[in-house]
């Protein structure tokens, strides 16, 4: 017992456990997003869950789905989270749905508490640069100031399709105090170094499902540290897509 105490006392202190993104890493990363965009756009279907039998029926009567697509190969010293998301949300029109999606100076109030603050920064058209705050919490507390570059794009009748590229990702000491910092990208504990998320939207069956590829980086565990870091590093971005579809399932219903 007394060693989890002390593990945790070390990975609350700034330096402790400290992981650095490298190049190496950056690329393999990036590849791996560029790879899942090329067999994106060359599905055979426009939304997955129509590859599984009965799948979009469990999705339209209610379940939300998520689903892991582990990756064959890890980053050097670095693992992707890569899950797959979708729920149905009736009696609502696309337009409405896709509103709602891109009123990000509001995602502080739909997606809390994991959303402390957000805001576009810029918006032309189809495109928007936002900025969020993220509160991580799983054994511990992780605060994180993200940028994003947001592109959407109609897809059919009645269907659209978006991507959400990290373009900054840091994490914040010391938040809400006289004393907060934010580290340079790429330092820091290393639970989230990218994020990133595809959407893809189809108005059907008196409603509209979503689909969320919700694709992220972190750092590996290090040995001996597997009992209490796995619940952060693994377990979050399931639980946050999970977080996610509900709470705009939620919102669009209120």
């Amino acid at each position: 017992m007394w060693l989890s105490f002390f593990a945790l006392g070390l990975l609350c202190s700034p330096s402790a456990f400290a992981a650095a993104l490298g190049p190496r890493t950056e690329r393999s990363y990036q590849t791996y997003l560029a790879n899942f965009e090329l067999n994106l756009a060359k599905r055979n279907t426009f939304l997955f869950i129509d590859s599984g039998q009965g799948l979009r029926d469990r999705v339209r009567k209610g379940e939300i789905f998520v689903e892991e697509r582990r990756p064959s190969n890890e980053p050097p010293n670095a693992l992707i989270h890569h899950y797959e998301g979708a729920v149905f949300i009736p009696n609502l029109k696309i337009d409405r749905v896709l509103a709602f999606l891109q009123d990000y100076n509001n995602h502080k109030k739909y997606y809390a508490p994991e959303v402390i603050d957000s805001g576009i920064l810029e918006h032309d058209g189809n495109h928007f640069r936002v900025r969020m705050r993220l509160l991580k919490k799983k054994v511990l507390t992780v605060v994180l100031e993200t940028e994003h570059d947001v592109h959407y794009k109609p897809a059919g009748e009645k269907k659209w399709e978006s991507s959400s590229r990290s373009t900054r990702v840091s994490e914040v000491e010391n938040p809400g105090t006289a004393r907060e910092r934010q580290l340079p990208p790429g330092s820091g504990h290393g639970f989230v170094w990218h994020m990133d998320s595809y959407w893809r939207l189809e108005e059907a069956d008196g409603g509209v499902y979503l689909e969320c590829t919700s694709i992220s980086l972190s750092r590996d565990i290090p040995m001996g540290m597997t009992r209490l870091l796995r619940p952060i590093i693994e377990e979050l971005p399931e639980q946050s897509l999970r977080l996610v579809l509900k709470n705009t399932r939620k919102g669009l219903a209120d």
